[in-house]
């Protein structure tokens, strides 16, 4: 087609600027433009494309070009969303809610879902830091290889001239200016609805037409409904893997669309599961000063019970077990040369160093993470792990929503979880895809590896009615109280110790217990694992038989790998570890009955202890010479101890607390006479 060229009079005109302003914008390139001699021409066509892609804010959606129906770079679940999202928004609803496993590209979905839908600005609200910095990434045209719709070729590079743009809003340095020339303004929960209303009290009431929340069950909390309340108008999408709440409160909206886990695992967008539990064939407890015995069938019909449950999550012979088993799939699953990893959660801090010293005495790298972690502490940690340099990560309350590593791909559980929506949380974490849309990848396979006895296998049944549950079938997986430990003791920073009823003395391991996720008598798996071997020429008949041919009850017997090997060297510095921790957070328990603060000078002033420093360090000073009586050595010499000298050591620490504790009120009682 032959141009047809404008002057610049007739260009003006055409636009609707004046000459001297489209002068300034012809040589600033902010229009096309052909400079010819000392003349400026312009090619009608151009600038048709130009009028098109300068909207002001509030058309710009509505109006500009994109690609998402027939989009064939974007995942199933995407297209099906948008589609459902167009389709209620144009009916006039105002809250939806959309249900997508994680890895299935909810940061995409969040891309996407403006186009045809918001006619003005779109507010996109993150839970936490990790999830805002990876939606920043792909919501920014300057970053082409992370961003979106470059990748996904949703629009065409002339049309990204002129936006979206994206306003990021933090702490450091962001004004309300940013917003008002962007298309997408992107911020977490905190920094939007603090108490100190830094930001809303900047927006008009009309001010934003979509509101975007990622991770969406949250959207009922009080810090969620100001944001609702000031945008009454808007139209909202709370998006989230997991369509209930923890507090028992329903979300706000309509859910308009699913995408079921199990459909997820056989596309191969996330890793497919396998759990395996540890099944003791003899089972030797004390509990209450009584001596038991149990077979395995005693132990599953026990295991419903909450002393029994909590005494095995607090059994060092049951964790060593749990252990053992996660690493033998560890090790299955590096044979393919990809160096996987393993996360594990823990009941408390101080059950977290135990498991980490477990993993090091074995001869593995492994860290725990926490929230009494200092940040520097934790993001040391977290980029050992993404670096490769470490086996295993212990958690307790970390590395929730958000946080995405594929070569996580095997999650071992030491705690017993009372409700489904804190298990399916820490199970996401493995279920990150390492080889894209292969579903039998063996690199693609996530292992759950537990105890029989922590009664996990009631939430893997849970899980599955997800795809087929309604919500009063939520609202009944949330009965219960989650935090069945206190959450001083999570937290590592209690008053009292946890209560051992029950004490594990032995448990002999035979065969483990395993089912998978999807079992093969699911016809939508059997569909799709007849179509792959139909392509790879194999008979349908002989399909048909082998699938029919294969057992699809609830558990498999598997005989147990052995036991990893203890490295002696290992095993003391661990346990010298072990005792320099547990008299730290000794000193805190301690503190804490006392009803004194880290920081005072009340010991060092009001006792008559040989001690210096503030609270937290004379409480270390008189908890660590104690010890040091008992094991007969002096300050500094706890290097040259045997493993059992150690251990004997971290066993009297308990009676050394409440030893000091006694002692220590009766001279403050008498300082106040």
């Amino acid at each position: 087609m032959v141009a047809k060229w404008l002057n610049v009079e007739k260009a003006s005109k055409y636009i609707g600027v004046s000459t001297s302003n489209l002068y300034s914008m012809a040589q600033a390139g902010r229009v096309p433009a052909h400079r010819i001699g000392k003349m400026w021409r312009f090619d009608a066509g151009e600038l048709d494309g130009w009028i098109r892609t300068n909207k002001p804010i509030n058309e710009f959606f509505m109006s500009v070009d994109y690609d998402v129906d027939n989009n064939l770079k974007l995942r199933l679940p995407q297209r099906e969303a948008y589609s459902s999202a167009y389709e209620f928004f144009s009916k006039k609803g105002r809250k939806a809610i959309i249900q997508l496993p994680v890895g299935c590209g909810k940061s995409g979905l969040i891309a996407i879902l403006p186009f045809g839908i918001s006619r003005g600005r779109v507010l996109v609200i993150a839970p936490n830091l990790t999830i805002k910095e990876e939606l920043a990434a792909s919501l920014d045209i300057a970053n082409r290889r992370e961003c979106f719709w470059h990748k996904c070729k949703i629009l065409a590079p002339e049309v990204m001239s002129a936006g979206p743009y994206l306003a990021v809003l933090d702490s450091m340095d962001a004004n309300i200016h940013d917003c008002d020339q962007s298309h997408f303004v992107l911020t977490n929960i905190q920094q939007l609805a603090s108490s100190a209303n830094k930001w809303l009290s900047q927006f008009e009431d009309d001010y934003f037409d979509l509101i975007l929340v990622d991770e969406g069950h949250h959207n009922v909390a009080i810090s969620w409904r100001k944001v609702f309340e000031k945008f009454p108008d808007a139209k909202v999408v709370s998006l989230t893997a997991t369509p209930f709440r923890s507090d028992q409160k329903e979300l706000e909206g309509k859910l308009i669309y699913k995408y079921s886990f199990k459909s997820a695992m056989i596309k191969g967008y996330i890793k497919r599961l396998q759990a395996s539990y540890v099944a003791p064939k003899e089972f030797y407890f004390t509990f209450k000063g009584d001596k038991k015995y149990y077979t395995l069938d005693d132990v599953l019909a026990l295991k419903d019970e909450e002393w029994f449950s909590r005494g095995v999550a607090l059994s060092k012979v049951c964790n060593e077990h749990i252990v053992d088993a996660s690493l033998g799939k560890l090790e299955f699953l590096r044979q393919m040369g990809t160096n996987h990893q393993l996360i594990a959660v823990a009941c408390s801090v101080d059950h977290a160093r135990q498991i980490r010293s477990l993993y090091v005495e074995r001869g593995y790298n492994a860290a725990e993470i926490h929230s009494n972690m200092s940040l520097t502490e934790r993001e040391n940690v977290i980029r050992d792990l993404r670096a490769g340099s470490l086996d295993c990560i212990v958690q307790v309350q970390m590395l929730g929503e958000g946080f995405d590593h594929p070569k996580l791909s095997v999650a071992a559980i030491f705690r017993p979880f009372r409700n489904l929506s804190p298990y399916v949380q820490f199970v996401g974490r493995i279920m990150r895809v390492i080889v894209q849309n292969i579903p039998n990848h063996p690199d693609n396979i996530g292992h759950i590896v537990t105890h029989i006895g922590l009664n996990l296998d009631k939430h893997m049944q849970d899980f599955r009615q997800l795809d087929k549950a309604d919500q009063e079938f939520f609202k009944g997986l949330l009965e219960g109280n989650e935090l069945d430990i206190p959450e001083e003791v999570l937290a590592g920073d209690t008053r009292t110790k946890m209560s051992r009823e029950m004490v594990v003395n032995d448990e002999i391991i035979e065969n483990f217990l395993e089912e998978d996720f999807i079992s093969l008598d699911d016809e939508e798996l059997r569909k799709a694992l007849k179509a792959t071997a139909e392509n790879l020429g194999f008979d349908a008949e002989q399909i048909e038989a082998f699938l029919s041919s294969q057992a699809v009850d609830k558990f498999r017997s598997v005989k147990a790998s052995g036991a990893f090997a203890k490295i002696p060297q290992k095993q003391r510095q661990e346990a010298r570890r072990r005792l320099n921790e547990k008299v730290k957070s000794s000193a805190i328990i301690l503190l804490n009955r006392l009803n004194l603060t880290r920081v005072g000078h009340d010991l060092m002033m009001n006792t008559d202890e040989s001690i210096t420093g503030i609270n937290f360090v004379a409480a270390v000073q008189m908890i660590s010479q104690e010890v040091n009586n008992q094991l007969g050595i002096e300050s500094g010499e706890r290097g040259k101890l045997k493993i059992e000298e150690l251990e004997k050591g971290l066993n009297s620490l308990d009676d050394i607390v409440n030893r000091i504790h006694r002692r220590l009120l009766k001279m403050l009682d008498k300082k106040d006479e």
